[in-house]
């Protein structure tokens, strides 16, 4: 019989609960209300018949039984040291999502990485309730960790229940990056997808079927999603947990899609964390319509806003020299060193190509018709003379490069001809003069050689040089990496660079110490590329990159020297190149160093007209701020060089550009400078966690697969337990032989279930000395970047597994009696939880009821917290069994008692346990109401009058839907009472029953306890 007064608004079925739906028992993994269906409720079979088997039902369509707590069975414990027991009641403390109103971090330090409390504030800043919803932006400059960042607030969503359905969304480039970030140091699986792998899932799904559906927590390329109009159908029928939009300033665009995308996405999840070092354009209107997708009721007016004071609960942004950065770095990030501009003498052919771009390309004032005038009545001399522009740079990067240009350009130029005489028309007069000066560019370019040899190339030489001196060799494992923009300059130099230092070419001219690195490849030829430089034992020592490297990529592992080629025209882009290396976990000095190609021409505009101006202003800037974005006032990089450009176009400087500064409307540039008042704050206090494991999650796990298999772990599932070389603890699992768990491991990363044969022998630790060492052996490794051995976190999907088996150890409605002679009376342990309407957990009570059935009769009932009662009655892995019940009968009689108590204590402290939720979201409807206000001003009708309308509406239902309602769950988890006959079968002979899980002093483990 379904506990009626728990049903009426709230939801009735939380993760843990056992339910029965046509006649078979599951476990319930998550619930979420539908608007017309009931409660959505995602389920794993128990009972023989549907054992493992994953369902959902509605509770609208389908029967779903939650026994009243009242009718609770009592179960005696018989096993030893009641490990079923304090295993049951250790499952369900780990399955209960943390309530709605617990902020503290829950497991901040149980993760492979360093504890750093300037990564924890995002996390802290998505939970404080400031907001709605879990929604930030994080806007932590290069280098600091924002993956991490992301990592550790999915890894406290899903400890709250709010992380089951993931989709991480990021440029290609980083795909497996962050996928493996994700899983090594937090153990969240995320499925990688692209097209392909969509198609192929529709062709194993049943037609119409949603493909986003198929896995729970994917990671996709916003270049694959981008496709809206293949994908939009199947976006707008899902909704996610947790969305993450990673290097999201290419949201701003209005009518992009990657906008489009947003704008789907945003509507349709929970929590929304946007990522960028760069996170706005300058534009306070472009930047509020990026903060819309986190709070649409953040800004009335887009144009009038104070993005400190309005802003502060959605947005978190450190530099390198933040306080608290600072302060907490140490040794994991070396200050950088200074950029070394290497001035490179133009050779002899060289010059004559600067002397035909000083004399006819780039001297007259922008008046000027002398060349790029071709097709007047389509362009202006301005865009031409910003071809002009093209040219310059283009050589500046390789006389290679230049060729490729010239060619196409005369090819354009040609194509007009034959035009004009096909249609007999008398071409322009100004092509002939264009196509005669790059005629003589061409014949310059076409005489100067490959680069194979010394003096072809002044940059090369100097190049080459430098590799050397930095010890770039065939005998040698130091690396470095190139950029230049140009894909042309990076082909060549993977040509002729190799030979020049020594390394071993193939007859088809490639070489195994060169990979090359640029946006015309594939997301998964750009994966292999970023893996072979990562890993130590592979024979790369070069990547020659372009720019599509200059965002969110990690280089820094194997790296710490890099070399600008060339060098962009914006101080935006420098500082993204630079930060590859430069960047939290470098354990050397970055080091960089920048090719400065110098003429002696009159007039010339070599490298150190722009190139080496911005590299001085960018390092000044660093080192001042920490920062180079908001020099220019401008923050694309795009924009810079646009603008750059033109102001050298109108005759300006670099100088003047610089000076110009950023715009008089400073409000987003002082957005930059405004976290420091929230690093000064005190973290909030961790979460109240209660462990009948001191939460040991290892002592949980060892215990659990003794007990699940009855100690025949080693024959039922290939448990086995070994020591590497260094004397870490690891123990290793077969999945093949647990179907149920293979079945979860299929979320893993493919090629890390390949790799390392994952379904034959999967290898777990709880060492983080060990988990480390694997991983930075994977990362010296030559064939994979995949750790051999797992860390184990709270959330790794084998504790998962283990938790959901220890569950079903009692039978739906049972629970077990614990006897302790350290209890005067019998002590009822009750679980109560409030929810809203979305079936969220608001409040989390962990009751114990005492008084009630004392020996003489009389007695009213208490409540105390259960982790008092735990503690005082010393349930430990030392409690040893010394006899059962005194007397079953009339405790079974007292459930009802129990839980009415319970029942009466939930609902006398509900207000004030609800007082942390109904404050900041009476809050937030106060600034709805005036958003609301604000945003209908006289004069507002249409299309925006309707738009605000909708948006407070829906966040009224929103605000409605967060509240707590309905009556709590209640569910009686065990009973402790004082022993009965001491020589009850099954007894411990050996009762050291001083220890408990809460006692002062250390107390062994249960292996220990019991050998």
């Amino acid at each position: 019989m379904t506990d009626q007064g728990a049903t009426q608004d709230g939801t009735r079925f939380p993760p843990g609960a056992q339910i029965l739906v046509r006649d078979e028992e599951w476990l319930v993994r998550t619930t979420t209300t539908t608007d017309h269906d009931g409660e959505r409720i995602e389920a794993v079979g128990v009972s023989e018949f549907v054992r493992d088997e994953e369902a959902v039902f509605f509770s609208g369509i389908d029967r779903v039984e939650l026994l009243d707590p009242e009718k609770t069975r009592l179960v005696p414990d018989t096993s030893s040291y009641f490990r079923r027991s304090r295993l049951f009641l250790e499952a369900v403390l780990r399955k209960t999502p943390l309530p709605q109103s617990e902020r503290g971090l829950a497991l901040a330090d149980r993760f492979l990485l360093d504890p750093l409390v300037y990564q924890q504030r995002p996390a802290e800043l998505a939970l404080s309730m400031r907001n709605l919803r879990p929604r930030v932006l994080i806007a932590d400059v290069v280098g600091l960790g924002k993956t991490l960042e992301i990592g550790l607030t999915l890894a406290e969503l899903i400890r709250r229940g709010r992380g089951e359905r993931i989709l991480v969304v990021t440029p290609q480039s980083i795909l497996e990056q962050f996928q493996h970030e994700l899983w090594t140091r937090f153990s969240i699986p995320l499925v990688r997808l692209d097209s392909l792998g969509i198609q192929r899932i529709q062709r194993e799904i049943p037609a119409g079927r949603n493909p986003f559906t198929h896995y729970k927590r994917v990671i996709i390329s916003v270049d694959t999603l981008k496709n809206i109009g293949q994908y939009r159908h199947h976006l707008e029928r899902i909704r996610w947990d947790a969305v993450v939009i990673d290097e999201s300033h290419n949201l701003i665009n209005p009518g992009s899609q990657r906008r489009a995308l947003a704008e789907i996405l945003a509507p349709r999840t929970d929590a929304l964390l946007l990522a960028s070092a760069t996170p706005h354009n300058g534009d306070k209107r472009s930047f509020a319509d990026l903060i819309s997708l986190l709070d649409p009721a953040a800004i009335a007016d887009r144009d009038h806003y104070d993005p400190a004071q309005d802003l502060g609960h959605l947005y978190i942004r450190r530099t390198k020299i933040s306080p608290e950065v600072r302060d907490e770095m140490g040794t994991e990030w070396p200050d950088r060193g200074p950029t070394v501009s290497l001035h490179c003498a133009a050779t002899e052919a060289e010059e004559r190509i600067f002397a035909e771009l000083a004399e006819y390309w780039l001297p007259a004032a922008p008046t000027s018709t002398q060349f790029g005038t071709a097709d007047q009545d389509r362009m202006s001399v301005a865009t031409e003379q910003l071809f002009a522009y093209q040219l310059l740079k283009t050589f500046l990067s390789s006389h290679v490069a230049l060729g490729e240009t010239v060619d196409k350009r005369l090819a354009t130029l040609g194509d007009r001809v034959g035009r004009a005489e096909e249609k007999g028309l008398r071409p322009d007069p100004a092509i002939a003069p264009e196509q005669a000066a790059l005629t003589r560019l061409r014949d310059i370019v076409a005489g100067m050689g490959d680069g194979t040899a010394p003096g072809d190339s002044a940059k090369l030489d100097a190049l080459v040089e430098q590799l050397k001196e930095i010890g770039v060799g065939p005998r040698s494992t130091t690396r470095a990496v190139v950029f230049s923009e140009r894909v042309r300059t990076l082909t060549w130099l993977a040509e002729v660079v190799p030979a020049r230092l020594g390394f071993p070419v193939a007859a088809d001219g490639t070489a195994k110490a060169v990979t090359v690195m640029h946006g015309g490849l594939s997301d998964d030829e750009q994966a292999k590329v970023l893996e072979a430089f990562g890993l130590a034992d592979n024979p790369v020592r070069l990547l020659f990159t372009g720019d599509v490297a200059s965002e969110g990529v990690n280089l820094h592992r194997q790296c710490h020297h890099l070399i600008h080629y060339d060098i962009p025209w914006s101080l935006i882009r420098i500082e993204q190149r630079n930060g590859r290396i430069d960047r939290y976990g470098q354990k050397h000095e970055p080091q960089f160093r920048a090719l400065i190609l110098t003429s002696a021409v009159p007039g010339a505009k070599d490298d150190r007209t722009v190139a080496e101006k911005l590299l001085r202003r960018e390092e000044e800037a660093h080192k001042l701020d920490g920062t180079a974005e908001a020099v220019s006032g401008l923050y694309r990089a795009e924009e810079e060089e646009r603008r750059l450009i033109k102001e050298l176009v109108r005759g300006g400087t670099v100088e003047d550009f610089l000076e110009a500064g950023p715009a008089d409307d400073t409000a987003l540039a002082d957005l930059f400078g405004q976290v420091d008042t929230i690093t000064e704050q005190e973290l909030p206090a961790r979460a109240e966690l209660i462990s009948l494991f001191e939460g040991d999650t290892a002592a949980f796990v060892d215990t659990a697969l003794d007990v699940v298999y009855e100690e025949r772990a080693e024959d039922l599932v290939g448990l086995s337990s070994g020591t590497d070389a260094k004397g870490g603890a690891y123990f290793s699992l077969s999945p093949a032989k647990a179907p149920d768990l293979l079945h979860r491991l299929k979320a893993l990363p493919p090629s890390y279930l390949k790799e390392q044969r994952v379904a034959e022998r999967m290898l777990v630790t709880f060492d983080r000395t060990l988990a480390q060492r694997k991983l930075t052996e994977a990362r010296d490794s030559s064939t994979t970047m995949w750790p051999e051995v797992s860390f184990l976190t709270d959330i790794h999907p084998v504790v998962e597994w283990l938790t959901d088996k220890v569950l079903v150890e009692f039978g739906p409605q049972e629970a077990p009696v614990i006897t302790t002679p350290h209890v005067d009376g019998p002590v009822f342990l009750v679980q109560g939880i409030h929810s809203n309407a979305l079936g969220r957990p608001t409040v989390v009570r962990w009751m114990a009821v005492t008084g009630l059935g004392a020996d003489d009769g009389a007695g009213t009932p208490e409540v105390r917290p259960m982790a008092d009662a735990l503690r005082d009655a010393k349930v430990g892995p030392r409690l040893a069994r010394t006899g059962g019940p005194r007397d079953l009968d009339r405790l079974q009689a007292l459930v009802p008692a129990a839980v009415a108590a319970a029942r009466a204590h939930l609902e006398a402290g509900r207000a004030q346990w609800e007082e942390r939720i109904s404050e900041p979201l009476a809050a937030y409807r106060d600034h709805v109401a005036q958003w609301r206000t604000e945003s209908l001003l006289p004069g507002i009708t249409g299309r925006r009058e309707r738009l605000v309308e909708e948006t407070a509406d829906e966040l009224a239902r929103l605000l409605d839907q967060l509240h707590t309602t309905g009556r709590p769950l209640l569910r009686v988890l065990a009973v402790l009472d004082r022993p009965g006959d001491p020589d009850a079968p099954g007894a411990d002979e050996d009762d050291d029953s001083s220890g408990g899980p809460f006692a002062p002093d250390a107390h062994p483990s249960d292996a220990q306890a019991e050998n």
